[in-house]
C-alpha cells in the first residue's frame, strides 16, 4: 500500500504500525521518527516574515478571514505518487491543508485513493484512529498491540496520581494573545492528576484575556504552543515577561509541537510529561528537552 499523509500526527501513527516502508509522501513539518523527513513532502507553509507568535496569529487570522488556507498541496506531485491512502484531517483549520483543497485534489487525480480524515476530540479517539489505520493498511493486530502498550502507560499514570490533590492547572496553547487548551487536552490535565480551569475539552482553543488567568488562580501555568518548539515557546514566554512573572503559580514550558499538538502515539508521552511537572514526586520528572520550568511560587 502506498500511503500519504497530510498530518505529522498521522505519520506517526503510520510510522508506529511499522509501515513507514509503505508511506510515500509526507508534510513540511512531518519530523519524527526522523528517518521521515528524507519522504517526498507535498506541503508548504504560506505564512512569510512572521517572526512572532502576535504576528503569526494576525497573519493566520487574516488568511482564514479571506477563506485561505495557510498551507499549499503540491497536487501535481501527490498525483505522480499515486497514492492508495491519504490521511488528512478536518479537525483544525490551521493544522494541515484545508480538507476541500486535499478533496479536489483527490478528484482530478487519475487514480482513485481513498482519502481518511482523523478527527480525534480525545485520547481514545487517538486510539481509534491508530485502530482505523490498521484496518486500512492490513496491520489490526498490531495495531491493537499498539493501543493496549499506550493504554497500559495511561493506567500507569493514573495509578500513580491516585488519591493525590489535584492541581489547579491553566494551560496555554498560544501566548500572543493567550490561548486556553481544547480538545484532547483538558482530559491528559485529568488523567495527569491536575484541575484544568480555563480548558475545554471537545472544543478548539479560543483566545482569553490575561485576566482570565489571573482570576484561575493556577498553581502551574503549561505553556504548549501549538507547532512550537521548547525553545521557540521559551522564547515568547521570555517575550512576554512580566505577565508571567506576576503570577502565583509554577511556570512549565513544553515542546509543544512534539507533544500536545500532535494527537497522536506521542500524546501517551503527553500525559506522562504533564504528570511529572505536577506529581513529581510520583512521575518521574520531564527530561529538559521536553520541559522546563520557570521561575519560582511566590
Amino acid at each position: 500500500m502506498r500511503i500519504a499523509s497530510l498530518l505529522p500526527s498521522a505519520t506517526e501513527i503510520v510510522c508506529a504500525l511499522g509501515l513507514e516502508n509503505e508511506l510515500v509522501a509526507v508534510t513540511h513539518e512531518c519530523d519524527y521518527p526522523d528517518s521521515v523527513r528524507d519522504k517526498p513532502v507535498l506541503t508548504r507553509s504560506v505564512l512569510s516574515g512572521a517572526s512572532s507568535g502576535a504576528e503569526v496569529d494576525r497573519h493566520i487570522r487574516e488568511l482564514v478571514h479571506e477563506g485561505s488556507s495557510i498551507y499549499a498541496l503540491d497536487a501535481p506531485l501527490l498525483e505522480a505518487l499515486r497514492p492508495d491512502l491519504i490521511l488528512t484531517q478536518e479537525l483544525c483549520e490551521v493544522c494541515a491543508v484545508s480538507y476541500p483543497i486535499v478533496e479536489r485534489a483527490v478528484r482530478r487525480l487519475g487514480s482513485s485513493p481513498q482519502l481518511v480524515s482523523l478527527e480525534p476530540e480525545t485520547i481514545e479517539d487517538v486510539f481509534e484512529n491508530i485502530r482505523v489505520v490498521g484496518r486500512l493498511a492490513g496491520r489490526s493486530a498490531i495495531a491493537e498491540r499498539v493501543c493496549d502498550s499506550l493504554r497500559r502507560r495511561v493506567a500507569a499514570v493514573e495509578q500513580r496520581v491516585a488519591g493525590r490533590p489535584r492541581r489547579r492547572v491553566v494551560c496555554l496553547e498560544w501566548v500572543d494573545p493567550p490561548f486556553n487548551c481544547g480538545h484532547w487536552t483538558p482530559e491528559l490535565v485529568t488523567i495527569a492528576g491536575g484541575d484544568e480551569r480555563l480548558g475545554v475539552a471537545r472544543r478548539p482553543a479560543h483566545a482569553i484575556d490575561w485576566q482570565q488567568v489571573i482570576d484561575a488562580d493556577p498553581e502551574v501555568v503549561v505553556v504548549m504552543a501549538c507547532g512550537f518548539s521548547l525553545e521557540r515557546s521559551l522564547r515568547e514566554v521570555e517575550t512576554a515577561g512580566g505577565r508571567f512573572e506576576a503570577l502565583r503559580a509554577q511556570i512549565w514550558v513544553v515542546d509543544g509541537n512534539a507533544f500536545f499538538s500532535r494527537p497522536g502515539p506521542r500524546l501517551v508521552d503527553s500525559v506522562e510529561i504533564m504528570a511529572g511537572i505536577l506529581h513529581p514526586g510520583a512521575v518521574d520528572a520531564p527530561h529538559p528537552s521536553a520541559a522546563r520550568r520557570l521561575g519560582l511560587v511566590a
